[in-house]
């Protein structure tokens, strides 16, 4: 089975929508899923997500399931260096949250108390079983930290999304601290990225990531990606934002 996991386009956060870049970056995408045998769509209910599927659904001729835990990962945390408000999960200086070494573990990234507090661990284990009860339906069955294939296909389904909450599902499948993505990976708007299963043993299935925050399909139209979701490349690069 193949996995497409789809980040929203260039977001207009005050109207939860897109941008003019992110609509043409949503047609260009469009063009690119509409030609592939996708065989089930689900969406976030946030609008920036479902007005970029609604390009491509209807060009395919398809609909979306609609999933609340496809939504942005929702983790509002106090963290100590901010004591006035409360910020996103994966927006920490890398000084900070390298220093703690429970932040690269997959069973131990939500033990500290900025996430304990939070309800870090009960948040990211209803999206994982919303991906697992989505997965199950397709044919696979999650069984510890691996797959049973209890109908072994070669099935595409894509999953329309948030930079955050793509994260958290790439880090169950592939059984990683989600800390570790959230500031390790950019997914530009409108990129896939694609994770597909591996059985090398018959009825026991891992995934795979065979290609991350691809956006080919800008390059093919000469339509550079968005800015969205990243930081300064060199601290004296004024134009880009540094916070």
């Amino acid at each position: 089975m193949k996995l497409l996991i789809v980040r929203h386009g260039d977001p207009d956060y005050s109207i939860d929508s897109l941008t003019e870049k992110g609509w043409k970056e949503a047609e260009f995408l469009a063009e690119r899923l509409a030609k592939l045998p996708i065989n089930a769509f689900y969406v976030s209910p946030l609008g920036r997500a479902k007005d970029t599927a609604s390009l491509t659904l209807k060009k395919a001729g398809k609909i979306a399931e609609e999933c609340l835990w496809l939504r942005e990962f929702h983790l509002p945390i106090q963290r100590p260096d901010i004591p006035d408000r409360k910020t996103i999960a994966w927006d920490w200086l890398p000084q900070d949250w390298t220093a703690n070494p429970d932040f690269f573990c997959h069973d131990r990234w939500y033990l500290p108390p900025v996430f304990a507090e939070a309800g870090a661990k009960g948040q990211y284990d209803w999206v994982a079983g919303g991906l697992d009860e989505v997965l199950s339906r397709h044919g696979y069955r999650r069984q510890g930290k691996l797959y049973r294939a209890e109908s072994a296909n070669n099935d595409t389904i894509c999953f329309f999304c948030h930079f955050g909450v793509e994260c958290v599902l790439l880090s169950h499948l592939l059984n990683i601290s989600p800390m570790v993505l959230w500031h390790g990976l950019c997914a530009a708007p409108t990129s896939v990225t694609t994770v597909v299963t591996e059985e090398r043993r018959a009825g026991i299935a891992s995934f795979r990531v065979s290609s991350f925050g691809d956006v080919s399909h800008l390059y093919a139209h000469n339509e550079a990606p968005a800015f969205a979701g990243r930081y300064c490349e060199c601290f004296q690069n004024e134009e880009e934002r540094r916070d």
